[in-house]
């Protein structure tokens, strides 16, 4: 009798749907219709929200929230797969929304066109019932990952870099969270994003669908998920390790002795912040002034400290090349008393160097914010985005 009244929660053409699912004792009619009155928020839309949600989507999750506030690029085909060449210059959201609901038009797709802040988070983060981390920045990062920790939710995380990923599943009230983990952001610069290291186009699609495997075993309450354990893998040899995850007592958010109790300026957090302010006593440049500067030709000297091959990508001229690594032993082309901007893909990169340059004696040293993608969004169009 019980098997008959989950079955008859599903239509004619869900149960022939979810017909490979059903017929699993570990899922059954009732784990189908657990799936069913399920709400999975996903950050990000990008490289490890594409598989994740399309996943989640053709497994049955009845409700799935996506977050995200960018427009599709021809840099993030190889690897986001619920975009395709057509959706270039499209919103992310438009585009991956058309695609989950020509899968699945029995479960509810809700959008929010916004990135996720401190102002924002709790509200959205409330709805629902388990979070996926697809994002690529340690603002957003700690910020879910404190969202979830506030609200009592589960994190499923996920992250690349080149041949390598990692999982995992922060949940305070049963383990460890992401702080427990990494207590502190790294300094700006010293981790490269996707943009600026680049990422084996699978890698994604891999991580992506460990972290849906991930999120589908809490809502079925089968397995045993990630908790306390970090799983990494490295795809030139194929090696999948686990690293088991304490919870920190001392964590300042999930601890004995919590100090955040609410979500805090993350940009500041993590050693990036808004065009125009001074961070770590470094004034930011915004990409318009940079386009302004450059158009006046004031003799300012632009220090792009990218990889050669960033280049071929998209440049500005006049400027010094001198890629980050090679700052140190080439100082003697720098003049202390010229004003020097410095640039590299995201402003991340070029935020170290210019802490640099200053800790050298340069007198007049910016940075500037966004970096050359900002540029080619915000003021040149016609350059290309990588």
């Amino acid at each position: 009798m019980k098997m008959q009244e989950h079955l008859s929660a599903f239509s004619e053409q869900e149960l022939r749907r979810y017909a490979r699912h059903l017929v699993m004792p570990e899922v059954g009619a009732e784990g189908q219709r657990r799936m069913k009155e399920a709400a999975i928020l996903i950050v990000g839309v990008g490289g490890l929200g594409s598989p994740a949600a399309y996943y989640l989507a053709a497994a049955g999750v009845g409700r799935i929230g996506l977050v995200d506030f960018d427009k599709v690029e021809f840099a993030n085909l190889h690897r986001q797969i619920l975009h395709f060449t057509t959706d270039v210059g499209r919103t992310k959201l438009e585009s991956a929304s058309e695609k989950l609901r020509s899968l699945n038009p029995d479960i509810d797709i809700e959008l929010y066109e916004t990135a996720l802040k401190s102002d924002n988070a709790l509200d959205i983060v409330k709805a629902y019932d388990i979070v996926l981390d697809g994002t690529d920045n340690f603002p957003t990062r700690y910020l879910v990952n404190d969202a979830c920790v506030l609200l009592g939710k589960p994190n499923v995380y996920g992250s690349i870099f080149r041949f390598e990923g990692q999982a995992s599943v922060f949940w305070a009230e049963r383990g460890p969270c992401y702080r427990c983990l990494y207590p502190h952001p790294p300094p700006p610069g010293e981790v490269p994003n996707c943009a600026e290291a680049g990422v084996l186009g699978v890698l994604p699609g891999l991580v992506g669908t460990i972290q849906a495997t991930e999120a589908l075993k809490l809502i079925l309450g089968k397995g045993e998920p990630l908790i306390g354990t970090l799983l990494t893998v490295d795809t030139l040899s194929m090696e999948f390790r686990r690293f088991e995850v304490q919870k920190d007592a001392n964590c300042h958010i999930c601890g004995q002795e919590p100090t955040i109790r609410e979500l805090i300026d993350y940009e500041l957090f993590c050693g990036v912040g808004p065009p125009g302010e001074s961070i770590a006593g470094v004034p930011q440049l915004t990409v318009q002034e940079l386009g302004a500067r450059l158009r006046d030709g004031d003799g300012v000297i632009l220090l792009d400290v990218r990889e050669p091959h960033e280049l071929r990508v998209s440049r500005l001229d006049p400027c010094v090349h001198i890629p980050m690594d090679d700052v140190p032993e080439r100082l003697n082309e720098l003049n202390k008393d010229d004003e020097i901007l410095v640039l590299c893909s995201g402003g991340r990169r070029s935020q170290a160097i210019a802490e640099y340059l200053l800790e050298q004696g340069f007198k007049s040293v910016k940075n500037v914010a966004g970096g050359i993608n900002a540029y080619a969004v915000e003021v040149d169009d016609s350059m290309p985005t990588y």
